[in-house]
């Protein structure tokens, strides 16, 4: 009885490697169809899917600023901002992440929303694999065609046209980093029109543009 659990265990474990592999590297090259977060969204899917060429620097660069200075640097996990979130969220106050973009995209892409230990674990295994079998300019246009904008909205594509009317490619910093502000919680955080702390955390990540442009943070998107 044993040896048949632990050869069912060993089977099912190297079926679950194999669509990893295949879904990673499928998705090195193709675009991402749909995502369990679309698909669990009651307020139906807006999205359009759109080169990293045709997204503006701006994006990229405020993204970066906002929720990853080290994605260049990192191999999917920064642990100085895993650590720092840890005290931050310790200490009270807002409750802040330490995810990777890198991170993020594992679990847009290939899980779901939500917290829990076993999600946690998935999230590593495949965050392990994208930065293995995909580059950063390849992590940064998935997520930034998967990462939810709006209600219902996915994408810097569709985001943008919801909120500027117009593409993506053409984002002013301004607007590129209203969006970024609002990413961490897209149903709440307004883009248009936002005020008080979203309002100057907004400026905040317009400011630290020029520094990831100065600093080369984002040069491993563009390299």
């Amino acid at each position: 009885m044993i040896s048949l659990i632990l050869r069912y265990t060993a089977k099912a474990i190297a079926a679950f490697i194999a669509l990893t592999l295949v879904l990673v590297v499928a998705f090195k090259w193709l675009p991402v169809p749909v995502t369990a977060t679309m698909l669990m969204d009651e307020n139906g899917i807006t999205k359009d899917w759109e080169s990293l060429d045709n997204i503006d620097r701006n994006l990229v660069s405020a993204v970066i600023a906002s929720e990853d200075q080290r994605f260049c640097q990192h191999s999917g996990f920064d642990t100085e901002a895993i650590e720092q979130a840890m005290r931050e969220n310790l200490e009270g106050g807002r409750i802040r992440g330490g995810s990777s973009i890198s991170q993020q995209t594992a679990k847009n892409v290939f899980l779901w929303q939500g917290g829990g230990y076993f999600r946690k674990a998935l999230e590593a295994w495949f965050t392990f694999w994208i930065e293995l079998v995909w580059d950063k300019r390849r992590i940064m246009e998935v997520y930034l065609n998967v990462a939810e904008t709006g209600i219902g909205t996915y994408g810097a594509e569709a985001g943008s046209q919801r909120y500027f009317g117009h593409s993506a490619a053409r984002l002013s910093r301004d607007e590129a980093s209203r969006m970024a502000a609002a990413l961490p919680s897209p149903k709440k955080r307004s883009v248009k029109n936002p005020g008080g702390w979203l309002a100057r955390h907004g400026n905040r990540i317009e400011r630290r543009i020029g520094i990831v442009r100065r600093d080369g943070l984002d040069a491993c998107v563009y390299n």
